[in-house]
């Protein structure tokens, strides 16, 4: 006779005040692979599920703007006159 077994998976719940309290702890549960269900009220909301780690927010390569600003003043100079300081 073969056997079947069935594989639960238990997902992390949190009601929104629980989830406002414990963000940190929940976004690091979230981190580390789990999906958890945000829920109002007991009615399911959301879920937070990770993000693929092989998929990158940024993709700018260091460099690539090289030579496409110009500075022409002194970056230490104040940009406007020191009598126009008492308006601010």
């Amino acid at each position: 006779m073969a056997m079947k077994m069935a594989y639960f998976v238990v997902m992390k719940v949190a009601n929104i005040a629980e989830f406002k309290n414990n963000l940190s702890k929940i976004l690091a549960l979230v981190e580390h692979g789990e999906v958890v269900e945000i829920r109002k009220r007991n009615v399911p909301v959301a879920h937070l599920v990770p993000i693929d780690s092989k998929e990158r927010w940024n993709r700018t390569k260091l460099g690539c703007g090289r030579g496409s600003v110009q500075v022409k003043t002194d970056l230490t100079e104040p940009l406007i006159p020191e009598g126009n300081w008492e308006m601010l």
